[in-house]
């Protein structure tokens, strides 16, 4: 398995100008500490590189990364009301965007099946002209693009099960339908986006899948959203890359949302996604975006990349019977479900 890292996500440090912003380096610490302690298969370790400027104009204006490094080489400062950046925070973006970029070469070119980035900061929710949401570039849109542009793939599918819609992805590939994109979310928290009823606009309408899901949704309602919505789906549309946006924050653990998912559920959505890739031959990579708790975040990661490389088998679970009938009735005149 390829893992992707970086020492300078240990350089971006919101907390110099909001003391008390969750996105600290902490959390690749202790990711690192946890692999370090975990009994998996060796992985393939890759030193992200930095993104270059063709790279980033494949998702992002010109503007928006010339004002975000302006912003850095003057000393940094508040882009808005949960986005801070320091002086070390655009090489450490660029380095995100890159790895990302770096993982998909290396699954496209057979180096390996699946493959982790733990960068940081975070991407989803980063818009074409500007950054949000703890997010600068959105890494994941870029991996995306990248394998289109330069592999000539002719479908990508992208699960996002970050706690919050990865807005910034779907809004790069709103109109489109060579990129899937598939979002299982708490309805209500930030940004506010991600409604069940919004599935794309014009060329694009049906290869966007938002799925919102009550306060305090457990394993139980994920996981057979992800067995019998997102893997029927992507059975159909028989994507030849799935990436994941690899949010942990609805972890029960996690401060910034009310969702009641252990650490191995990850593991359990992680193996659904590896079985899908296989089954339809496609690389799985996945990207780190949210996880606000530590060890919640770490112990998460290690087993969504134990899920990943396997061999842990797939649970199969019954339909959860409230919000997973709604979403397959919603869906069900688009995808066969």
């Amino acid at each position: 398995m390829l893992y992707v890292h970086h020492p300078s996500g240990l350089a971006h440090d919101p907390r110099a100008l909001s003391p008390d912003h969750p996105d600290s380096p902490a959390r690749l610490e202790a990711i690192e500490a946890a692999l370090a302690q975990a009994t998996l298969p060796e992985l393939e370790r890759i030193a992200a590189p930095s993104a270059l400027p063709a790279e980033l104009a494949l998702v992002h204006s010109a503007d928006h990364v010339r004002s975000l490094r302006e912003l850095c080489e003057s000393g940094g400062g508040e882009i808005d009301q949960d986005t801070f950046v320091g002086p070390a925070s655009f090489h450490a973006a660029l380095h995100a965007a890159g790895g990302a970029g770096a993982m998909v070469r290396g699954l496209l070119s057979g180096a390996d099946s699946t493959g982790f980035c733990a960068l940081r900061p975070a991407g989803h929710h980063a818009e074409r002209e500007r950054a949000m949401g703890f997010c600068l570039f959105n890494n994941v849109a870029l991996a995306a693009e990248l394998a289109i542009q330069e592999f000539g793939l002719e479908r990508v599918m992208i699960i996002d099960w970050d706690v919050h819609h990865g807005n910034g992805t779907a809004e790069i590939f709103r109109h489109r339908a060579d990129v899937l994109f598939a979002s299982i979310h708490q309805a209500g928290l930030f940004p506010g986006t991600g409604a069940l009823a919004d599935a794309g606009s014009g060329a694009g309408r049906g290869y966007t899948v938002n799925i919102p899901v009550p306060r305090f949704s457990d394993e139980e309602t994920w996981l057979s959203l992800m067995e019998h919505v997102l893997v029927p789906i992507g059975l159909e549309y028989r994507p030849e890359l799935l990436l994941i946006s690899a949010g942990f924050d609805a972890h029960r653990a996690d401060p910034l949302a009310d969702c009641r998912l252990e650490s191995d559920s990850f593991g359990a959505l992680a193996a659904h996604a590896r079985d899908l890739g296989i089954a339809v031959g496609a690389p799985v990579g996945a990207v780190l975006e949210g996880g606000y708790e530590p060890a919640a975040l770490a112990e998460s990661v290690v087993a969504t990349i134990a899920g990943l490389q396997g061999p842990r088998e797939t649970v199969s679970i019954a339909p959860e019977w409230i919000v997973t009938p709604r979403v397959a009735s919603h869906l069900g005149h688009r995808w066969s479900l």
